[in-house]
């Protein structure tokens, strides 16, 4: 038994009950889902399972990876799946990680020396700025999708420069301004990352992003897709050059000492890619949805946005979880966004919009929020 004093987790633990900031595993039950990141429901898709299942049967006898890439992890399948990928978002070249976090992770902490410059929006996802943390260039932050503020930032940066964004931003649900962000990374000579996370297979005809969407695909130095949300599975590629996958597979620490994906995860991922460019029916109904919520909505304060992800506005941790609270009573999966996730009076709900929600379960969200 560990006899050390360990009361001091306590402490911190006891800090953040005071501030209304602690944290708590829940299930869902039976309620209805506005909380998850699988807008097209494909984490729930039989047809999807049923291929992953014939899949496992055709391609693979084992059922585990055995090790990292570099070691006894390589095999045949998961090269075939990289290049897939690469073709689909048309791209020269790819490479997997077992998730979203652990490719920003690797991608960011390898990139930019000293005297190098990582410049990023704001609102960057939290695996972003854990990269940057480790890299061992300069770092700043521009204001949230301010061209003028990027500027003034990279007027000022030296050595080799990187502006990282995401093309839909996973708390605000809102769109970066790609075009005109691209523009300035050329003007500037900077190389440019957008995390696509959540506009995979939601944003374009095929679900292929708002990169390809505006057909910047050669503007980019590094894409990260992620398949944890409308792909229903789990683990991330980041696409770009050949010589970068060569590059990444040199230095990318959280690629070179874990594990390779299991063959099961390759099998759901081939079959999410099999589906969701096809969904065009679903993503017309989510877009419905998406704008049946934000024309019922006229009390309630919400940030701008027709993504599936829509900010609910609640300020203060307390007054968030009390909504939250009537929500859930009234079997509807919405969770609370509180400080410190999000700056200190941007606390909020999150709900997310499904194409597998109804008409009727969106009225009802509507009036439970506004009433």
């Amino acid at each position: 038994m560990h006899t050390a004093d360990i009361s001091f987790l306590s402490q911190l633990l006891d800090e953040r009950k005071a501030r209304q900031a602690f944290r708590e595993l829940r299930l869902p039950g039976d309620k209805v889902d506005f909380c998850s990141n699988d807008y097209l429901g494909l984490a729930r898709h039989p047809a999807v399972r049923a291929y992953i299942h014939t899949l496992m049967e055709e391609r693979h006898p084992a059922h585990g990876s055995t090790g990292s890439r570099l070691l006894a992890g390589n095999y045949e399948w998961i090269e075939s799946v990289e290049k897939d990928l690469a073709a689909f978002h048309r791209a020269e070249a790819g490479l997997l990680y077992n998730s979203g976090y652990d490719a920003n992770l690797g991608l960011f902490s390898c990139l930019g020396g000293k005297g190098d410059t990582i410049i990023y929006d704001q609102l960057i996802h939290a695996s972003i700025r854990d990269g940057v943390r480790l890299s061992a260039a300069q770092s700043f932050s521009f204001q949230h999708n301010d061209i003028t503020d990027l500027e003034k930032k990279l007027k000022h940066a030296t050595g080799h420069i990187f502006v990282a964004i995401e093309s839909v931003y996973s708390m605000d649900g809102d769109l970066a301004p790609l075009t005109a962000i691209a523009a300035l990374c050329s003007r500037y000579q900077a190389h440019l990352v957008v995390d696509e996370a959540h506009a995979t297979g939601i944003i374009g005809d095929a679900g292929e992003g708002l990169v390809q969407q505006l057909q910047l695909e050669a503007q980019c130095f590094a894409r990260v897709h992620t398949f944890g949300k409308a792909v229903g599975c789990h683990g991330a590629v980041i696409l770009g050059t050949t010589l970068l996958r060569e590059y990444l597979i040199n230095f990318s620490r959280s690629f070179i000492y874990t594990t390779a994906l299991p063959p099961a995860s390759l099998a759901a991922i081939e079959a999410g890619y099999a589906t969701f460019p096809y969904m065009q029916t679903e993503r017309k109904k989510l877009s419905e949805l998406i704008e049946q919520f934000r024309a019922g909505i006229s009390r309630t304060e919400l940030l701008p946005g027709h993504t599936p992800i829509q900010a609910v506005l609640t300020r203060g941790n307390e007054n968030t979880r009390q909504v939250a609270a009537r929500l859930q009573q009234a079997g509807l999966d919405v969770r609370p966004i509180l400080h410190p996730t999000v700056p200190k009076g941007a606390e909020r709900l999150r709900v997310v919009l499904h194409s597998f929600n109804t008409s009727d379960e969106v009225e009802r969200l509507i009036k439970v929020l506004e009433a």
